[in-house]
């Protein structure tokens, strides 16, 4: 069997609409590093304090949950909403590159919140869509490996682009996000899953609130998902606070993106189930948050990442098979809609716990009690579990 045979084998026989939607979603990977440089540019760029930093990514942050709810929303068709979001996502990179004063880039992070979410619902419906439930990990994995993969030419790129100036970051991002809408508006079908009237009608019945086991799920994975914001959001103004360059963000992605692919291919996670996965997946995140807390040198920083990155392989996509899993066939937009809010909140919330935890803590005091969170989440897993089976 030749080494790419053995590469592909786990996802070998999974729909050519899961192939597009990741192909695309890995051409947008590869231009969305802005994020995790954001705060650096507001601060450098613009002369934003770093109360003024948390103040404006918070407001990025909540414009996403609107976001999100209208990705979910199964209005226009899952293609013409995914192809919206990311044409929404180019304009306001291009108007964040083009700024030249505060208030204009602030104007610009919003609409960046509230296109940057449109894309996930709709993607990640088609997925489970078109994969029976016990491909959904094999599906969702090969997503996540995607991402990972591009992810490690978004880091040396962003390393590179770094060096010479942080807007054409932005614009890079602005052209790698209309490359993908035009993937997928050219190599999809209408809807992968012809949505009919009935189904509409059936979906709007269906009231996600009162599913006791989602909103439990979407509680939790606020939780990691906050965690996971303050290290994007976080670690580049860790570096930054303790003098190490801004191209040392890049390279950080770019071990995280290694990591994350090198071990899905040495380690058999499906031999885990959901809630065991969970548990050494926050145990690994715990401990790369411990030794980001003692990091001086990018060498300790960049072995951090190799644990938080393992600790993320583990949790990522077993959140999202728990979702897709909860949901109604014809309501499964809207499920993953509500939980993807989780990113939303956490994008609001971790730009202000980060920098008031900076300014009043340090770096140490920031990533230790990031670090306490996700062990007190490893030892709630056993009580999850018992949990979702009385829901």
């Amino acid at each position: 069997m030749s080494a790419v045979a053995t590469l592909t084998s786990p996802w070998r026989g999974l729909s050519p609409a899961v192939w597009i939607l990741v192909t695309a979603r890995a051409v947008n990977r590869i231009g969305a590093f802005t994020l995790p440089f954001l705060g650096v540019v507001l601060t450098v760029e613009f002369g934003a304090s770093l109360s003024q930093t948390g103040l404006i990514l918070a407001l990025f942050g909540a414009a996403t949950i609107p976001s999100r709810l209208l990705g979910g929303a199964d209005r226009l068709g899952r293609r013409r909403t995914i192809v919206l979001g990311l044409t929404g996502c180019a304009v306001a990179q291009t108007w964040i590159a083009l700024s030249h004063a505060l208030w204009s880039a602030v104007l610009a992070t919003v609409l960046l919140g509230l296109a940057f979410e449109i894309y996930e619902p709709p993607s990640q419906a088609m997925i489970a869509d078109v994969t029976s439930p016990s491909d959904r990990p094999a599906a969702y994995g090969l997503y996540s490996a995607a991402l990972a993969a591009a992810g490690v030419l978004a880091g040396l790129l962003a390393a590179a682009i770094s060096h010479v100036d942080l807007r054409w970051l932005f614009v890079a991002d602005a052209l790698t996000c209309l490359a993908c809408a035009v993937l997928v508006a050219l190599a999809l079908p209408v809807d992968v899953r012809r949505e009919t009237e009935e189904l509409v009608v059936r979906s709007e019945e269906v009231s996600v609130w009162r599913d006791r086991r989602l909103l439990l799920l979407l509680a939790c994975g606020t939780v990691f998902a906050t965690i996971y914001m303050q290290l994007v959001i976080g670690v580049p103004l860790t570096l930054l606070e303790q003098g190490l360059p801004k191209s040392g963000t890049g390279f950080i992605l770019a071990v995280s993106a290694v990591t994350l692919i090198v071990a899905q291919r040495l380690l058999r996670l499906q031999q885990f189930d959901d809630f065991r996965a969970m548990t050494v997946g926050y145990v690994l995140l715990g401990a790369g948050l411990v030794v980001t807390a003692i990091a001086h040198s990018l060498t300790i920083f960049l072995f951090a990442a190799v644990l938080w990155s393992l600790g993320d392989l583990f949790l990522l996509t077993r959140y999202l098979t728990q979702a897709s899993g909860l949901a109604p066939e014809h309501a499964r937009g809207r499920y993953l809609a509500v939980f993807g809010l989780s990113w939303g909140i956490a994008t609001t919330i971790a730009p202000l716990t980060v920098t008031q935890l900076l300014d009043a803590a340090g770096p140490k005091g920031l990533w230790l009690t990031s670090a306490a969170v996700a062990a007190a989440l490893a030892l709630a897993q056993p009580w999850l579990r018992k949990r979702l089976a009385r829901a």
